[in-house]
């Protein structure tokens, strides 16, 4: 495993998860930087290389606990809940490697637009300033390009949901599936 192409394909991921839960870039930049070094420290200690990624958000999420307790805003802190549930984890990590080729087999734009959007973090109205579009017009998009994407899981597999909305199970429609 190579130690900088992991950090290079989760470092967007996790510097866009740290500005959900700190209001200053200066912070940010610090706790990735943490991360980073955290990382390279102890990468040692994981034991299935499939996991890196909930890995590295465990580290991140950990690190901004560890920044409000520094600070002394425990109360902040105590806040901060796991926002990852390992089950639902381990069933989207399973179909992660749907995504690519499902992508793939989509319209150019609307894949660039998810590969933008969902997989690098780049929020909506940023894209939009990029691109000269509208905002509403971005977010029409991502809805339509969304739901082609996930007619494309519909039509491999049957998911099971909870209540709550969270990811139980999945179950492949057919072995013939090229992609599950």
């Amino acid at each position: 495993m190579n130690l900088e192409d992991v950090w290079q394909a989760y470092r967007v991921s996790i510097k866009a998860f740290l500005h959900s839960k700190l209001n200053n870039p200066d912070d940010v930049d610090d706790i990735l930087q943490d991360v980073l070094i955290k990382f390279y420290n102890n990468i040692s200690t994981l034991k299935d290389h499939k996991n890196v990624k909930s890995w590295l958000f465990q580290i991140a999420n950990n690190t901004v606990i560890d920044f409000y307790r520094k600070q002394g805003k425990l109360n902040q802190a105590q806040k901060i809940e796991p926002w990852f549930d390992t089950d639902e984890l381990s069933i989207k990590q399973e179909l992660s490697h749907c995504i690519t080729p499902f992508l793939a087999t989509m319209d150019e734009s609307q894949a660039s637009l998810l590969k933008t959007i969902d997989l690098e973090g780049k929020s909506q109205k940023m894209y939009a300033q990029e691109h000269n579009i509208s905002y509403s017009t971005v977010k029409s998009r991502v809805q339509v390009a969304r739901a082609n994407l996930k007619a494309q899981f519909d039509a491999c597999c049957d998911f099971k949901i909870d209540k709550f909305g969270n990811l139980v199970s999945f179950d492949e429609k057919s072995k013939n599936c090229q992609w599950c």
